[in-house]
């Protein structure tokens, strides 16, 4: 494709720049709309600029693609209900063996998660517990939000419902789930793998601290799940009460009673052995002796026949108020309070079922969900579906779900679909893939590493999805020409460079963002994850990352 008119490439390309930068820096001095708004100002003047018609603006939507986003979206919110994200956490700190172990945990649960669930939702959930654990483990957060972000990013090119540029590629390339699954996952696996020990070796002297145990070697940092961290109940203490007083008993006097007794002739005493007692003296006196009878156990001398003795020798015990009380109220018959008692027992005991047969029915349809994409159905209509299921079953009006979907992110992509069309039609794309493509064929090794590393620089310029629009198709076409294979084993390294790009930088992923955001504004745990700490860490780590993963991935 030639390039377009002069006017047209011109404003093509301020229409574009316009987005990019809304995209890159949603909060510029001069406009801080917001990447939505962003995307929509971009898409707006793509039209205004007669760049692209308004009917080519509407074709330019990708439905499946806003579909699979849609279901995905909804069946992570009921997943996050059915305490899914929580039994994740609370799997990072279950008899953890140190910080180390700690590390370890969250590059492999957020990895997964973020395969099933999408990075994004992963980040959002676990960033405060992470920051959480850490805190209150005295571990320093910084390693711990890495290995959250950067995990997060490696483990979500597995699957196509990853991250959403591996949703555009899935329905853009055709691919089935399975393949997908089978051409990513082995380069993911050791992916993760090869980012927790840079991680580990990176941060080793931060996660050795000493420290002293009662009798023994110092040894290193074990961190413990905190009740504080894993829940935020109390229960109250009881005390439990003697019902009653059998006669067996009677040498056996309680110590409240002791202790009654023991105040009351204190008093006593001190009554008489004031030398001079004004009336006043002797009223104060009377009243403190009254208010300890009150304060304490009532005290009742009994008669009852020695059993031991048949004849009619008698032993006196003691019963106190309290056990006199409690011996009527176990002969009286039960009481409405009682019997309402026990129905808001028998009450919490259905809810507790219900619940449990709520959240079975959420994780099978989700189950169902994976099982359906793994046989190659339709992966928007499946994901479509669940959720629709899942609403369904919720017996429950939609509105408050519903509200939980991120309908920012779907207008986002709407526009942005109009605006990277509006820029292809400009001809600069193409023009710029024409001097690279014949020297970035995946038929060589030199050809692999090119394509890499343009699609790493695009990555983190233009955001991982416009490249993947911009850059699809034509390194798909240009590997087609080779076989058939190449061309999905294109798709695939499309797939895994520009999500393991999001690494690179903290603005090269929404998920780096998110757990920067997340943990800057968590109350009590609150952490400032810079930019160039980031990137110390981003460089080395998606260098040797996604030169290892292309090695397993070409091979497949």
């Amino acid at each position: 494709m030639a390039l377009a008119g002069t006017s047209k490439v011109v404003l093509g390309c301020i229409a574009f720049g316009i987005f990019w930068v809304m995209a890159v820096f949603p909060t510029v001095p001069f406009m801080p709309v917001g990447r939505t708004a962003g995307s929509l100002l971009g898409a707006m003047l793509m039209v205004l600029f007669r760049v692209i018609s308004p009917e080519d603006a509407y074709a330019a939507i990708d439905l499946p693609i806003i579909g699979l986003l849609f279901g995905t979206m909804v069946v992570s919110i009921f997943l996050e209900r059915a305490d899914m994200f929580k039994y994740l956490g609370n799997l990072l700190s279950w008899k953890s063996r140190g910080s180390k172990d700690l590390l370890f945990r969250v590059c492999i649960v957020s990895a997964f998660a973020s395969a099933l669930f999408t990075n994004d939702t992963c980040c959002v959930v676990l960033t405060e517990f992470i920051l959480k654990v850490a805190r209150q483990n005295n571990l320093p957060p910084q390693p711990f939000l890495l290995a959250l972000a950067t995990s997060s990013n490696i483990g979500s090119a597995a699957t196509p419902i990853g991250n959403p540029q591996n949703l555009v590629i899935a329905v853009e390339s055709g691919i089935s789930f399975g393949q997908f699954l089978l051409g990513i996952f082995p380069a993911m696996i050791v992916g993760v793998l090869t980012n927790a020990a840079i991680l580990l070796l990176y941060f080793w002297k931060y996660l050795s601290v000493e420290k002293d145990q009662e009798g023994g070697q110092p040894t290193g940092p074990e961190v413990f799940a905190d009740d504080e961290v894993t829940s935020h109940r109390f229960t109250p203490a009881r005390m439990s009460h003697v019902s009653s007083l059998n006669p067996d008993d009677v040498d056996c006097i309680s110590e409240p009673i002791i202790r009654s007794n023991s105040v009351r002739s204190s008093v006593n005493e001190n009554l008489r052995s004031r030398s001079v007692n004004s009336e006043a003296d002797i009223q104060l006196a009377i009243k403190s002796l009254r208010a300890s009878s009150m304060s304490h156990e009532m005290v009742e001398v009994s008669t009852v026949p020695d059993l031991k003795d048949e004849g009619a020798s008698s032993r006196k015990f003691t019963r106190t108020a309290s056990q006199q009380r409690s011996v009527i109220i176990e002969n009286l018959a039960p009481s409405p309070e009682m019997n309402g008692e026990k129905e808001k027992e028998t009450e919490v005991t259905e809810k507790r079922w219900k619940i449990l047969v709520w959240k079975t029915a959420v994780y099978l349809i989700t189950l169902g969900m994976l099982i359906a994409l793994l046989m190659g159905l339709n992966m928007s209509w499946t994901a479509i579906t669940a959720a629709l299921v899942l609403l369904a079953l919720d017996f429950t009006d939609a509105q408050a779900c519903l509200e939980k979907v991120s309908y920012s992110l779907l207008i986002f992509f709407c526009g942005m679909f109009i605006t990277v069309d509006g820029f292809n039609k400009t001809g600069i794309p193409n023009t710029l893939w024409e001097l690279v493509e014949p020297y970035s064929r995946i038929d060589s090794a030199k050809g692999v590493a090119l394509l890499a590393v343009v699609i790493l620089i695009l990555s983190n310029v233009a955001s991982n999805v416009p490249t993947v629009l911009l850059l699809g198709t034509r390194v798909a076409a240009s590997a087609a020409a080779i076989s058939h294979g190449s061309e999905r084993k294109a798709w695939l390294i499309l797939a895994w460079v520009s999500t393991v790009a999001g690494n690179l930088t903290l603005l090269g992923s929404a998920a780096n963002l998110i757990v920067c955001e997340q943990a800057r504004r968590a109350q009590f745990f609150g952490y400032n994850l810079t930019f160039w700490s980031h990137l110390r860490f981003g460089v080395p780590s998606t260098i040797i990352v996604t030169a290892i993963g292309l090695l397993i991935v070409i091979s497949y």
